[in-house]
């Protein structure tokens, strides 16, 4: 069982319709930013991590499709370490991280909806 982190962002399709009207430079842009975020953002999971043998760690992940980043941990103990079991208190290292990262996240979507408002006249 592996442990993923999923927001239902609302503003979303708006955020995509006002990417339609960039230019593919520009699209590509944004892209790369979200990459390279979520990579971050993985990255931070990571070092957070409880290590003991440093599996857990070494499953963190980010991948992007779509304009939706995922973020995770594909070991099978993972949603155990980050939630806790009745044996065991729970030692987050996924949601502690995206906390950190999800005001950078809101600020430049903010940012490329107000870019491509302007760049349609809106």
């Amino acid at each position: 069982m592996s442990v993923d982190i999923t927001f239902d962002v609302q503003g979303v399709d708006e955020f995509v319709a006002a990417l339609q009207t960039f230019d593919r430079e520009l699209q590509e842009q944004v892209r790369a930013w979200l990459y390279d975020w979520a990579k971050r953002l993985a990255a931070e999971a990571a070092r957070r991590a409880p290590v003991r043998t440093g599996y857990l760690r070494s499953t963190v992940y980010s991948e992007v499709k779509d304009w939706v980043a995922e973020v995770g941990a594909s070991a099978a103990y993972a949603y155990f370490v980050e939630m806790g079991t009745r044996f065991m208190r729970a030692q987050p290292f996924l949601y502690p991280a995206v906390q950190e990262f999800l005001p950078e996240l809101e600020a430049n979507i903010i940012g490329a909806i107000e870019q491509a408002k302007s760049s349609a006249g809106l």
